[in-house]
């Protein structure tokens, strides 16, 4: 008899709710086109995230322009900042 319980769960422990809470999905596809050029900059850059973190804000700023997650200053959302990111930016290239 397992410990685990069905499928390897470990049934004393809660489930911990993510750290942004809940947001809702694009179902309307009104950022559409911010995560299609994100998806393809990680595609083409071999996954290197770094390199699309400018989509990657572009992207997260339309969500909240569309009331698709909380608005938040991009600074608490790691991207600092305008000095900062062309600083990070100059060291990539």
């Amino acid at each position: 008899m397992s410990a685990g319980g069905s499928f390897g769960g470990n049934r004393g422990l809660r489930p911990v709710p993510p750290e942004k809470g809940v947001f809702p999905l694009d179902h309307m596809h009104l950022c559409d086109q911010e995560k299609k050029e994100y998806l393809n900059c990680l595609k083409t850059s071999g996954h290197q995230s770094e390199k699309c973190r400018h989509l990657s804000k572009k992207y997260l700023e339309c969500r909240m322009e569309k009331n698709l997650m909380a608005k938040q200053d991009m600074t608490e959302l790691g991207f600092g900042t305008a000095s900062q990111a062309s600083l990070s930016g100059d060291k990539l290239e």
